[in-house]
């Protein structure tokens, strides 16, 4: 059970509407439909019962948020009152109380520490890191672009994004050990996103197949996470990368700095939100590139005129607009993280509804950014619709696929300029086709995976 100090603000909601919802199972309630189809299931709430969508799982009774006003209320105009409670628990368990899971002034304490960490200014010395990565790997894939043989970019770009964050984070290298972290933390995100899924599951304590897992997963992460940080503090040698910033950021007020316990939280959230995420973007990126050759096109064009074939450099991504355009489209229609939830600690009204206090509130970047009420046609892939006069007049939580608020991700900057380095290496040199006859499922896990990866041929530019 989780506690925290947080209060809410003293408001006193009107008695809005009553929310209504999908009937369920007199005991499980809406659980198996949430786990045969879990954005299926969000999809049709939304367009079934309006902004507000009420639900069960087991016995906990959910309000699902689907239009914009009622995510910037959560998420900053009254987010003293929506705090990660209890659900957040499944991720706490191998996250520890890191920045994306903590709340309170414990989580206001660690923002402070790491965000000079993640300011724009400090991202540039990591942009060599980047490029480096991006270089090697396309190199090594004119070998794969000749053979014709397919290959599945989903893993292919998660191995660059560690190898980038465990550069960044680590000034070194360790692509076995990163392998494995990147595949433990796959497995205890899946595990995560079962367990809010899955009511009365029994906890890590009981040797399921399924805990057992999670478990070996956990210790493996733990082992290597604490190794690293107890050799870089016994090290005399002067470092700049962000295990180093992290370990000498001290509080303002009492000098402190974090705890072994506290710099592994951290380094793990890292890793989840400094890889996974932005691999998946890029995931989905290349396939729509490679289901729309006239965008393709277009980009490739962009940035002949911008590069003229050499490297991309931070300072290009200003004149790139249309680069970033096409990430913010994929951003739109594959968020990562397609769905979150709050928990409220006083009375409330979102949308005209009544919310009580107590209560369990999910959001969807997916359900929103997909809504036709906000986005014309929005299954069709158009990075037009973020040329700058047409964001003018769009509501701020209409797009937010890194949150948004005092708790919007701290690795947005980083994650974006990274997409849009590693975007450009790759355009600059290959073209992808879906290898034939494959389709391009969803999996809904922690993260918005394709399902099965995503196998493409790989064909050199000049082809």
């Amino acid at each position: 059970m989780t506690t925290t100090t947080l209060t809410s603000k003293q408001i006193t909601p009107s008695r809005g509407r009553d929310v209504t919802g999908p009937a369920g199972k007199p005991v499980l309630g809406n659980t198996l439909q949430f786990q045969r189809d879990s954005l299926g299931f969000l999809m049709r709430a939304a367009s079934e019962y309006g902004d507000v969508a009420r639900y069960r799982l087991g016995n906990i009774t959910l309000y699902q948020i689907n239009h914009p006003d009622g995510a910037q209320h959560i998420l900053q105009d009254n987010h003293h009152n929506y705090i990660k409670g209890d659900y957040w628990d499944s991720l706490r368990q191998f996250a520890g109380n890191g920045l994306i899971v903590s709340e309170g002034s414990f989580w206001l304490r660690q923002r402070r520490l790491m965000q000079p960490v993640f300011h724009r200014q400090r991202i540039h010395q990591y942009e060599e890191i980047i490029s480096n990565a991006s270089n090697t790997l396309v190199d090594r894939w004119c070998f794969i672009a000749a053979s014709r043989q397919p290959v599945d970019i989903n893993r292919e770009l998660t191995h660059l994004t560690m190898e980038i964050v465990t550069s960044a984070l680590f000034s070194t290298q360790f692509s076995d050990e990163g392998n494995e972290i990147s595949e433990d933390i796959t497995t205890v995100l899946d595990h995560a996103n079962y367990l809010f899924a899955t009511p009365f599951y029994p906890s890590l304590a009981v040797p399921t197949p399924r805990n057992r897992r999670a478990r070996r997963a956990i210790e493996r992460i733990d082992e290597i996470i604490y190794k690293i940080i107890a050799e870089r503090r016994r090290s005399d040698t002067q470092s700049n990368d962000l295990l180093s910033l992290l370990i000498e950021a001290r509080d303002t007020e009492n000098g402190e700095g974090m705890s072994d316990r506290q710099l592994h939280d951290e380094v793990l959230t890292i890793f989840i939100a400094g890889h996974e995420t932005t691999a998946v973007a890029l995931t989905w990126c290349l396939y729509l590139l490679s289901q729309h050759p006239d965008v393709e096109k277009r980009l490739r064009c962009e940035l002949e005129s911008v590069l003229g074939g050499r490297a991309p450099t931070i300072d290009d991504l200003p004149a790139l607009s249309y680069t970033r355009q096409v990430l913010d489209e994929t951003l739109r229609l594959y968020p990562p993280a397609w769905a979150s939830n709050r928990s409220t600690l006083a009375d409330d009204e979102l949308c005209g509804y009544f919310i009580p206090a107590n209560s369990v509130v999910v959001f969807s970047p997916y359900v929103i950014h997909h809504d036709p009420r906000l986005w014309d046609k929005p299954e069709t892939f158009d990075p037009e619709r973020f040329a700058a006069e047409r964001t003018v007049e769009r509501h701020r939580f209409a797009y937010f696929p890194f949150g948004g608020g005092p708790h919007q991700c701290i690795g947005m900057s980083f994650a974006l300029v990274e997409a849009q380095l590693v975007l450009a290496a790759i355009i600059q040199r290959y073209r992808m086709e879906l290898v034939p006859g494959y389709t391009a499922d969803l999996k809904p896990s922690i993260t918005l995976h394709p399902k099965g990866g995503m196998p493409m041929v790989l064909h050199a530019v000049m082809d």
